[in-house]
């Protein structure tokens, strides 16, 4: 069955394993705030365990908003987890601040021994965007300074993937360097498209550098939020979504008026991305789509239901089951 609450909305959520249990991270908010889109300014970050993505326990919930003055101090939002080589599991997720009127997005994070209690690195931001390259906020033309959902990784041992990306790091191999793919937008171009997969590395996972973007602006998309890199079945694979009203004109006219997760086939090392030939995953639209590989081993997506006939759902979807091709990004898989 999906993940449902009664009494709350879930939308974006990410997950990790921890050789047991699957556990689901996402946003939730109360059902009782009556009107969907405030759950944006009123979330909580939730959790949830399962042993097949199917049957999810709802346990403890694992972040909330922190005491004014800091970066999270209105939301904490999307994120990701990972396990760093003394065993400590990170979780990174967006704050917006009060203090700021919470229209700039930056990344923090938290720290735990057992997925379930979480206690927060700092009350500052640990990575920002860097106006070298990403757009200042300008409420003229955009609502706001997108720097989140930051989706941090590592690539694999025993290859030199990712020796392009390593940047100010010398001495490091490839492998030592975790990076950050972050939602955000370039600080020149048409601003209907100006986003891009934001960039950032670190040796440690608390000292960040901000890097150049990963992609050129004008690429079809206002922003392209929730990013994922997977190698599916040896296909590399960003996964991403955008929202139909932030679609360029062409892909509007062409895909209509719908929000979907797209995928795009890239090099193994993230050099030259281009995601004018990124593809809607459109046999099951669900949003905010995550990549994940079930007990047999095989990938799945799962995202959260978004609107029916007009009417926002917000729950999470069943595992879809999903394989991929060169030619065409993330296709459905037969069971």
């Amino acid at each position: 069955m999906s993940l449902k609450l009664v009494d709350k909305w879930i939308w974006d959520s990410w997950y990790t394993f921890d050789g047991d249990y699957y556990h689901a991270f996402y946003l939730q908010a109360s059902r009782a705030l009556g009107d969907p889109v405030r759950r944006h300014r009123n979330p909580i970050v939730g959790h949830a365990i399962s042993k097949d993505l199917t049957n999810w326990e709802v346990v403890r919930d694992a972040l909330i908003v922190s005491d004014s003055p800091a970066f999270d101090s209105w939301t904490t939002w999307t994120g990701s987890v990972v396990r760093d080589d003394a065993g400590l599991w990170w979780m990174f997720y967006t704050g917006t601040s009060r203090e700021d009127g919470g229209n700039v997005q930056t990344v923090g994070a938290a720290t735990s021994t057992d997925l379930m209690d979480w206690d927060k690195v700092s009350s500052e931001a640990l990575v920002k965007a860097d106006f070298r390259w990403y757009e200042r906020l300008d409420l003229d033309n955009w609502h706001d300074q997108a720097w989140r959902d930051p989706w941090v990784f590592r690539f694999d041992e025993g290859t030199s993937t990712g020796a392009a990306l390593v940047g100010v790091h010398e001495g490091k191999k490839p492998t030592d360097v975790w990076h950050m793919l972050v939602t955000a937008r370039a600080n020149h171009g048409d601003h209907p498209t100006r986003g891009v997969i934001g960039h950032a590395t670190s040796p440690n996972l608390k000292e960040w550098t901000v890097q150049p973007p990963l992609s050129e602006p004008g690429q079809g998309f206002g922003q392209l939020e929730v990013f994922q890199f997977e190698i599916v079945d040896g296909v590399p694979i960003i996964l991403f979504c955008c929202g139909w009203n932030e679609l360029s004109a062409d892909r509007k006219a062409a895909f209509g008026e719908r929000d979907a997760s797209y995928s795009l086939v890239v090099n193994s090392d993230l050099t030259g991305i281009d995601f004018n030939k990124a593809r809607a995953f459109e046999e099951n639209l669900v949003y905010a789509a995550r990549l994940i590989q079930g007990p047999d081993g095989k990938w799945n997506l799962i995202g959260f239901v978004n609107f029916i006939d007009g009417e926002f759902v917000g729950e999470l979807s069943d595992p879809i089951p999903v394989t991929a091709s060169v030619e065409k990004g993330l296709i459905p898989r037969t069971l």
